[in-house]
């Protein structure tokens, strides 16, 4: 069988790496491709988030209160916190080149959770990992 490189993307990214086959499956279903051209914003530092990215193809710019603060390439994982809250953007991203995008809606996400509950544990647990590692000297 043919490698899909929309789903080997998806197993790659660390939100989504203790994932099963079907578990993958079905988040390449409900995840939206889209290609953007250089300079667009994905999202604005303190607009609501309703969808996190996958970054197939091409780099961004990430900056917070106007400052530059990282650059990411393909694998990269963008606005992840939105599927799980409707809070604001913590920072500005934007495309550098023309770019690939997976993207997945904070709806389609708790459809996925609700069919799939060990799709909601393994995202819960990398992004606990990843709070966690924020302060590595606070009590947990």
């Amino acid at each position: 069988m043919p490698s899909d490189p929309k789903l080997d993307r998806l197993r790659q990214c660390l939100l989504f790496s203790g994932l099963g086959s079907r578990e993958i499956n079905r988040v390449g279903e409900l995840t939206e491709e889209v290609d953007l051209p250089a300079g667009r914003a994905l999202m604005r530092q303190g607009e609501v988030g309703r969808e996190m990215f996958v970054l197939a193809e091409g780099r961004v710019r990430v900056e917070r209160d106007g400052r530059t603060i990282d650059e990411s390439g393909p694998g990269e994982v963008l606005g992840e916190m939105a599927l799980l809250s409707e809070g604001p953007r913590t920072a500005t991203v934007t495309t550098l080149e023309p770019s690939r995008l997976y993207v997945l809606g904070q709806h389609e996400f708790h459809v996925l959770m609700g069919e799939m509950p060990s799709v909601r544990d393994a995202v819960l647990k990398v992004l606990a990992d990843r709070l966690r590692s924020l302060d590595p000297d606070a009590a947990h």
